[in-house]
């Protein structure tokens, strides 16, 4: 499942954020080729611990395989990320991911902060095959602005054809309607001005915090979109999203014990789920057992599975779509079991 990848180069791209190029042996190419808009788990052994973190694909076509790592305060693996250099090997999952293009013809791309990362990739690529892009990009100041020169190379090169607006929220701009943060007002108030046109668009991204994402799919709507046209992709913070507390049905099942039997590349393995532990991610742990999962918010979707028997909820779920749950999948990392067995398969297409 993991692969290990030599950084070939570490970009510094602003004073608290670098990207991260990987050298891709031949004998990996097809499993690390990709979709833009997808993105790539890293593992590393960080001061003794087992980190796992999802991070966006922001490669240009025909470049090398690139991720974007913002320094989070307090952020173990962001932080370990700063270090690196060149020589230095990553375990690497291949990509992942549902945040990609259709093959939209006309796009508007709406980000704030790090949720550039995969947006440089679906802008490139699009661009790249003739297609319409506008992107609104928010950010505290100039010198926040990760893949700026990036961005910039793309509007140069795509004239006509690429529309980049920045917004500031602690820099004055010349222009008082690029001040402050993106949201829902800014985006509608940016569309009444013509700056953008989400309404004729055929597919408008949001990628940035739960809260941004929220106010933003509201105003477009509420522009015209339809809501089939939007795609989003969440951050997770710790502490932002509020959790389902578990059912009573859930916690009888876990004062009981359940028994969970996994299916993973085809082999079964066994252990016990108790009160003490939150969802199936954390009993497999517990074991010992590896496996997989990523973001452990409900976002990345890297820890589907298919419930096999048995029943269980999930404390929050922002990546599986309805007919996927009407089929018995599942994430694992939010998975609570109600039943007194539960068989998850992860082998399930």
């Amino acid at each position: 499942m993991f692969h290990d990848l030599t950084v070939a180069e570490l970009r510094p791209e602003t004073d608290g954020a670098v990207a991260i190029c990987f050298d891709v042996p031949e004998a990996l190419s097809d499993v690390f080729a990709y979709a833009p808009g997808q993105y790539l788990t890293l593992r590393a052994k960080v001061a003794g611990q087992d980190l796992r973190r999802s991070y966006s694909i922001a490669s240009l076509p025909g470049e090398p395989l690139t991720v974007g790592v913002k320094r989070v305060e307090g952020g173990a693996f962001s932080e370990f990320a700063q270090g690196l250099s060149a020589g230095d090997v990553l375990r690497v999952m291949p990509p992942e991911g549902r945040f990609t293009d259709p093959g939209c013809d006309r796009m508007v791309l709406i980000a704030a902060g790090s949720g550039i990362t995969p947006m440089v990739s679906l802008a490139g690529a699009a661009l790249a095959r003739g297609a319409e892009v506008a992107l609104i990009y928010g950010n505290r100041r100039t010198d926040t602005i990760m893949f700026r020169e990036t961005l910039e190379a793309l509007k140069d090169r795509y004239l006509g054809r690429f529309t980049l607006v920045h917004v500031l929220s602690r820099e004055p701009q010349d222009v008082a309607l690029l001040s402050g943060r993106v949201d829902g007002e800014k985006v509608t108030r940016l569309a009444q001005a013509g700056a953008v046109d989400p309404a004729g668009a055929d597919g408008v991204f949001l990628c940035g915090p739960g809260e941004m994402i929220d106010a933003v799919e509201a105003a477009v709507l509420a522009l015209g979109v339809d809501h089939a046209c939007i795609h989003h992709e969440r951050f997770f913070m710790a502490g932002e999203t509020p959790r389902m507390p578990k059912s009573a049905a859930a916690e009888a099942a876990a004062e009981g014990g359940v028994e969970v039997e996994i299916v993973l590349d085809g082999a079964r393995r066994q252990f016990t789920y108790t009160g003490e532990d939150e969802t199936v991610i954390a009993a497999a742990e517990r074991a010992g057992l590896d496996l997989p999962y990523s973001c452990r918010g409900g976002m990345c979707c890297t820890c589907r599975c298919k419930v096999a028997a048995g029943s269980a909820e999930m404390a929050v779920n922002y990546s599986l779509e309805p007919w996927e749950l009407e089929a018995g999948f599942t994430l694992a990392c939010q998975t609570r079991p109600t039943s007194e067995k539960l068989v998850l398969d992860f082998d399930a297409a």
